[in-house]
């Protein structure tokens, strides 16, 4: 059985024991010094597993502890011991690449915590260099998607909260994922939430939960967003959206890592890593005064910027695959593949809507093109979206039109699938379920009839 050993740097003998007692019982050998210079001694002739240190210290600060081991020992995660409410301090060592930090008075759950976290960067393999160009989720060979990698494995050993910027579509969820899996966090909940779909008066409830009876239509207990991401990671997308009472509360419960459920009276402990995202210039909104300064300052320790898909176009070909390949697995057809003129004309494109403009070009090219390969006039990418069959110069079709649109208010995509459904059925029992059959009476390939069929769940 592997043996740990942690470094302990504080100039208080009582902090120093309470340090050595708590981490021996836990099985953790300890080495222990006074100050920068009987620390730097100790490090040139161990390579603990994890370090503490307090931030004041007789001859310099913890800071540059900190970075002295961020450049000669990279696989240490060290945690920095704060005088307790300085938050600015906290956020000074984590930018300076502190894997954590915790308060004086120190709570002892609080550090076991962090040091069992800290312990699982340092099983082997944890920051393999070897592995740093492995595309997991981040497709890409271009040099900003490798980057972006090496970024988000380095991110993926701190608690640090890092905001995510990048235009809509980019993939910066994709990019919380990939710090999430990767950091020792990766065995509990990653829970993503759009800030601007929640309705403004049921924010509250949705983030801290609330109890039974609090309000109408409060019929059970809820623990809400914090609580479920207990132990994990929280990822706010859109944060830009939330209203500034709730930027309050939010602020708060970051800050004192505490909830208060609505309804109820106790105050609850929460443990959770934060990522946060938005396509908004959040700085700009900061000067408006539609976003607290303090709570930017709070979410913004280290900043991710995710490059548009405009710029890594080398990436294009690759995720196109990938994207195929699973559209395929997921409708159970064949893999159908682009042709090269399909890759240059995609290449040509500017992609305003980023990796997800790009998987509905691929969906809707998927379903229309009638053999196995894609051309590039099966994109439709040349004088915008297909021409709509309602558009078509047939008087049948326009005198039929006016018929099939329903009086009063309609769920319009549930109205558009019952009828597409009632065709796709007809043309089934017309041709006694011969799907081949049945697609070339509806004017379509075989493929976009399986697609459509497993769509409407009519399989």
């Amino acid at each position: 059985m592997t043996t740990h050993t942690a470094l302990i740097v504080d100039d208080e003998p009582d902090i120093r024991d309470l340090l050595e007692i708590t981490l021996t019982r836990m099985g953790i050998k300890t080495l222990t010094a006074q100050d920068l210079t009987s620390a730097f001694k100790l490090l040139e002739q161990h390579t603990p597993q994890l370090c503490l240190t307090d931030m004041n210290l007789p001859d310099g600060n913890g800071i540059e502890l900190v970075q002295w081991i961020q450049q000669h020992r990279p696989d240490t995660p060290v945690a920095v011991i704060t005088a307790y409410g300085n938050m600015d301090t906290a956020i000074e060592s984590l930018k300076a690449g502190a894997f954590d930090f915790v308060s004086k008075p120190v709570e002892l759950s609080r550090l076991r915590e962090l040091v069992n976290s800290a312990l699982k960067l340092a099983k082997p393999g944890a920051n393999n260099d070897d592995t740093a160009d492995e595309p997991g989720l981040l497709l890409g060979n271009s040099a900003q998607i490798k980057k972006l990698r090496n970024q988000t494995r380095k991110l993926a050993r701190s608690q640090a909260p890092v905001f995510i910027s990048g235009e809509s579509g980019s993939g910066k969820e994709l990019v919380a994922r990939m710090i999430h899996l990767q950091g020792p966090r990766s065995d509990k909940p990653f829970v993503a939430v759009n800030c601007g779909a929640i309705p403004s008066e049921l924010m509250e409830s949705e983030f801290f939960g609330h109890k039974k009876g609090s309000f109408t239509g409060a019929v059970e207990n809820k623990d809400g967003l914090f609580r479920s991401a207990d132990g994990g990671t929280l990822f706010l997308d859109e944060v830009a959206d939330l209203p500034l009472a709730m930027q309050v509360k939010l602020l708060r419960a970051i800050q004192e890592k505490v909830v208060r459920p609505v309804g109820d009276t106790k105050e609850l402990p929460v443990d959770i890593r934060l990522l946060s995202a938005t396509h908004k210039n959040l700085a700009e909104l900061v000067q408006e005064g539609s976003f607290r300064q303090d709570l930017f300052y709070r979410i913004n320790v280290i900043e991710l910027a995710v490059p548009p898909l405009r710029d890594r176009k080398d990436d294009i070909a690759l995720l196109a695959n990938h994207i195929l390949e699973r559209i395929a697995r997921e409708y159970e057809c064949d893999t159908a593949t682009l042709t090269q003129d399909a890759i240059d004309r995609l290449k040509e494109h500017d992609f305003p809507g980023n990796v997800r403009e790009l998987e509905n070009i691929l969906e809707r090219a998927f379903t229309l093109c009638d053999a196995e390969k894609i051309s590039a006039s099966d994109l439709h990418l040349g004088n915008g979206l297909p021409t709509e069959a309602g558009n078509s110069n047939d008087g049948a079709t326009a005198s039929a039109s006016p018929a099939l649109v329903p009086e009063g208010d309609i769920d319009l995509e549930g109205y558009l699938e019952s009828i597409e459904r009632q065709a796709i059925e007809k043309a089934l029992e017309a041709t006694r379920w011969n799907k081949t059959a049945a697609a070339k009476k509806l004017g379509i390939s075989f493929r976009a009839l399986r697609y459509r069929l497993k769509k409407l769940g009519m399989e």
